[in-house]
């Protein structure tokens, strides 16, 4: 099995890294970097570096392919990986894997500086040491200041993986360090094949949330797997198809909201109540004890860690329904311009139709227009309430 069989629709990708951690280790200098990676496996772009940036939508498979590729150059010299090795990086036990991530809202610059410290070791066991950086965007200027620092003068077996959505959500200093890859968004055949395959998913629903995630690879899969998540997103958008007047816009973001925070619940109650356990396992606290003082700093750190990543989980639920409700209006256009065929969510035709003749393809697009900034005000910190019940006025229809 090779390290890459649990990606799909990324071919040219693959062939760039495959070919890259074929390559004997050598000095992976800063003067190796730079400039982007083609579409195909050159002999330039698939040359080894010190740092890669995997760009690309959400959805597209940045982590996973990071992460394949990790685990083929921590394997003694296959270009498919070997086994062993991909079951630790697959584990983030493997001895020369670091990995920089955040369940909060950005990377806290002492994680920064913490990887940054490991990245100076030399290999272990590998031929390299890997850090993966994910969601390399979620970094302050300052902090990434720090990682421009590591990137500068990088050791000499020392790879660095950052991902992000793309390019221009890192420093300039940091892209001229990197090489880039871009990846494409896979075709809803390519997804849902892949949770045929991986998951054992039905073929009929996995279409179904592959089309409906819009090829997002992590959300066709949580609508693959969990009903209630596929109960709730048709309950997002009949509710934005419902919307008459002032006060049911208001009401509308309210439920939207709700639907938001028991979303983000369903994925971090079950995570949480583990986390804990095991903690008070390691600690040796057996079930039912009451926690000694002298254990309550570390589980008090432990419930930090869970509030921000609850909050990074709202957020994201958030914005996840925003970007449903832009391929609902979306659809809501398709019809008004006789194109159906094009239509993402099928189920709500009817529905669409409706819609459809309530407004004009003008006003539909405000919509659209509406739904964007509602995403940009969130994401600069105003109160979601105010900026769905801002947007949800722009979708008032009433029927003709």
């Amino acid at each position: 099995m090779a390290v890459w069989d649990n990606l799909t629709g990324q071919a040219d990708a693959i062939a760039i890294f495959r070919a890259a951690a074929q390559r004997v280790p050598s000095t992976t200098g800063a003067a190796d970097a730079g400039g982007a990676a083609g579409s195909t496996a050159t002999a330039e772009s698939s040359s080894m570096t010190h740092a890669w940036l995997i760009t690309g939508p959400p959805g597209s498979g940045r982590s996973n392919l990071a992460f394949a590729f990790a685990a083929a150059l921590l394997s003694p010299g296959t270009p498919d990986g070997d086994l062993a090795a991909a079951r630790q990086v697959e584990a983030r036990t493997h001895p020369d894997l670091s990995v920089l991530t955040t369940e909060g809202v950005i990377i806290p610059m002492k994680t920064v500086k913490e990887a940054v410290a490991r990245s100076q070791y030399s290999p272990s066991v590998g031929r390299y040491r890997v850090v993966v950086v994910e969601d390399a965007d979620r970094m302050v200027e300052r902090t990434s200041n720090v990682l421009l620092k590591a990137l500068e003068e990088p050791p000499e077996r020392t790879v660095w993986i950052l991902c992000a959505p793309s390019e221009a959500d890192l420093l300039p200093t940091i892209r001229s360090r990197v090489r880039t890859v871009r990846l494409r968004v896979p075709s809803v055949a390519d997804v849902a094949d892949l949770l045929v395959r991986r998951n054992g998913v039905d073929p009929v629903i996995a279409e179904l949330s592959a089309r409906l995630a819009q090829s997002h690879i992590g959300m066709a899969r949580r609508l693959a797997t969990n009903a209630d998540a596929r109960a709730r997103r048709e309950e997002t958008l009949r509710a934005a198809l419902g919307i008459r007047s002032v006060s049911s816009a208001v009401n509308a973001a309210a439920r939207l909201l709700a639907i938001a925070g028991d979303d983000a619940k369903a994925i971090t109650v079950e995570l949480n109540a583990a986390e804990r356990d095991g903690m008070l396992r390691s600690l040796g606290v057996e079930a039912g004890q009451s926690v000694p003082p002298g254990l309550r700093s570390q589980i008090k750190d432990l419930e930090d860690d869970q509030k921000r990543r609850a909050k990074r989980s709202l957020h994201d639920g958030i914005d996840r329904i925003l970007v449903d409700l832009a391929s609902l209006y979306r659809d809501v256009c398709m019809v008004q311009l006789g194109r159906e065929h094009a239509v993402i969510n099928l189920e709500l035709l009817a529905e669409l139709r409706t819609a459809s003749v309530a407004g004009s393809p003008a006003t539909t697009v405000a919509t659209m227009d509406a739904i964007a900034v509602a995403r940009q005000r969130i994401q600069g910190n105003v109160a979601p309430a105010l900026a769905l019940e801002a947007m949800l006025v722009s979708a008032i229809r009433r029927p003709q």
